[in-house]
């Protein structure tokens, strides 16, 4: 890589002012949703591979302009700069005004508990499953109407643009095709974007690349530097925000590991992940958590349906391998040792584990090797109440949805009283947990094509708050 001087290149000067004036041009707005204050922009140099001002660059692209366009001065390029900066001070104007009237519901909420539902063709949020309906509502119809996402179209399938649909990385490939496809939250026109999708999947770089005896992580640092190397070289937009205004997505393992190698996707962009460990440097006031979904066949149809509570006689269920740091003291404190609790390592033969969920009043969903588990969308699925044992786990769209609502939550020191605690919810309760699992459903289901609400919309909702957390 060339080397600048600094000290004799008056050009160099101008490098690092512009630097300094990106850097400072990133101004952090107040969140206006409980629990996201602000968003931390770290003020760290600029990345090699985002200095696309170098004098060269500029003097070639300059001069390639003018020529063009019959000028033998800059005026061209003030003024197609003047229309771009223009273009985004319209965005954020749009943005300031959705934060001010998000701002306003919220507010109206605080004061009076009897302001009347938005309307709405197909669903009004309203209940306790929402930590506040009405400002949920606001924002989502703000986001119909507003949002938009621009994927860059660099790399090739099937590891951009590509993903699993099977299996328990499919949330993965799922959101890649619909966004692939959307037609409503999806721009071509990349200066009318608020936010910028990079559409690799981590699955499909392990399932390539990686070898599994020689076992190189080092695979994912190649791919993924090469890819923001690649965008940020190409379009202005990655080194206008230092990538604040960027997504990613990832339902693997690594997804977190996989931002590691670019110091502003990992501590400025927008990191959507099914494993969103505090513990990891999960920020939730930029980053967002999404759900683990196990589509077993592949297949979306039929998924969703329980028994009726009067034909539910297990207390508790759970089945699953022995591994991560909670489960192996669940097994141990309860692995066939209780007639209520039916607790296994392996399922017996001849017992449908699907079965198992509709029959059972509470579905165990402790944390495996990583702090997501499918197991709490199943029990949803099943109309079944999920118990989550985790720990530094942020749950999904915890931003708008009330877990208390349609969950228990136990700690790990709580393992041995677990039968107790269940026996302790008396039957209002439980029926009121009940409830909040069938109506909270709708927000976790998959459709093809999407359906407004659904868990697609509930992503890209996620992003849209993360965005309304910075103005540019």
């Amino acid at each position: 890589m060339r080397n600048l001087n600094r000290s004799s290149s008056p050009n160099g000067v101008l490098l690092a002012m512009a630097s300094l004036f990106v850097i400072s041009a990133i101004v952090v707005s107040k969140g206006y949703y409980k629990d996201m204050s602000r968003v931390i922009i770290p003020t760290t140099p600029l990345m090699p591979w985002t200095d696309i001002t170098t004098p060269s660059y500029m003097n070639q692209r300059k001069r390639k302009e003018l020529h063009e366009m019959g000028s033998s001065d800059n005026s061209v390029l003030v003024n197609r700069t003047r229309h771009r900066d223009e273009r985004l001070e319209r965005l954020e104007a749009d943005l300031a005004t959705a934060r001010a009237l998000i701002r306003e519901a919220m507010t109206k909420k605080l004061m009076s508990q009897t302001i009347l539902p938005l309307e709405d063709t197909d669903y009004v949020p309203q209940g306790d499953i929402y930590k506040n309906p009405y400002a949920f509502h606001w924002s989502y119809l703000l986001m119909e109407r507003l949002f938009k996402i621009f994927v860059y179209e660099e790399g090739e399938p099937p590891i951009f643009h590509n993903g699993p649909c099977k299996d328990i990385y499919s949330m993965e490939g799922m959101f890649l095709r619909f966004m692939e496809t959307d037609t409503h939250f999806r721009t071509w026109d990349p200066e009318e974007a608020h936010v910028y999708f990079l559409p690799f999947s981590v699955v499909m770089i392990v399932q390539y690349l990686f070898h599994p005896i020689i076992r190189d992580k080092a695979v994912l640092k190649r791919t993924v530097v090469d890819y923001v190397h690649t965008i940020s070289h190409k379009y202005r937009y990655w080194n206008r925000s230092l990538g604040a205004d960027h997504f990613m997505l990832s339902c693997h393992d690594w997804g977190p590991r996989a931002t590691w190698y670019v110091p502003q996707l990992y501590y400025n962009s927008i990191r959507v992940l099914c494993n969103a460990n505090i513990s990891e440097q999960f920020n939730p006031k930029k980053d967002a958590s999404f759900p683990e979904v196990n589509l077993k066949t592949g297949q979306i149809i039929g998924l969703t349906g329980g028994f009726p509570i009067s034909n539910r006689t297990i207390l508790g269920f759970f089945a699953g391998g022995c591994h991560g740091p909670i489960r192996p003291e669940l097994l141990r404190r309860w692995k066939d040792k209780d007639k209520d609790l039916r607790i296994y390592e392996h399922l017996p033969q001849g017992i449908s584990y699907e079965e198992m969920l509709k029959k059972s009043k509470f579905c165990i969903c402790p944390s495996g090797y990583e702090v997501a588990s499918p197991r709490i969308v199943e029990a949803i699925y099943a109309e079944c109440v999920p118990v989550l044992i985790s720990q530094r786990y942020m749950l999904p769209f915890s931003d708008v949805l009330n877990w208390d609502s349609f969950s228990v939550q136990v700690s790990v020191s709580q393992i041995p009283n677990l039968k107790m605690i269940l026996m302790g919810i008396s039957e209002d309760q439980y029926l009121r947990l009940h409830k909040g699992v069938k109506m909270v459903q709708r927000h976790f289901v998959l459709n093809d094509p999407p359906k407004r609400y659904d868990i697609f919309h509930m992503i890209v909702h996620s992003i849209w708050l993360r965005r309304l957390n910075v103005r540019i």
